[in-house]
């Protein structure tokens, strides 16, 4: 099971610290990723990190602003997002794949949270 919280409004600028707690023991053999889903637009790929943590990988609109993070002891991995724009507002969901690298794909990833909102302001 995967719960996320932090999610929020914010003005554009702002910034904004998501987590995403698992339950499982074996937290730490998935590598973690970060969705988000706008009204009347498909689900996208927007961070993922590997297992160790040692690898991230984000997609090109996020790179210099978001931060992917994890703690395998505390089982939760976060996402950092400053100088948010109001085209990053949707409902932000976190992903578990079983997997080494880092995916980007949502058919890669075995479990999905329920989902929190972000709106950012103009």
């Amino acid at each position: 099971q995967l719960v996320e919280s932090g999610g929020g409004l914010v003005q554009a600028g702002g910034s904004l610290s998501l987590s995403c707690a698992a339950s499982a023991r074996t937290f730490s053999n998935y590598a973690m990723g970060w969705f988000r889903q706008a009204p009347g637009k498909e689900r996208e790929f927007v961070a993922a990190i590997s297992w160790s943590g040692g690898r991230t990988y984000y997609t090109d609109s996020v790179k210099g602003r978001f931060t992917i993070s994890r703690d395998n002891a505390k089982n939760t991995v976060y996402l950092q997002m400053n100088n948010l724009k109001p085209e990053d507002t949707a409902v932000y969901y976190c992903a578990a794949a079983a997997s080494t690298g880092v995916p980007s794909r949502p058919r890669s990833y075995n479990y999905w949270g329920q989902g929190t909102q972000v709106t950012v302001s103009s």
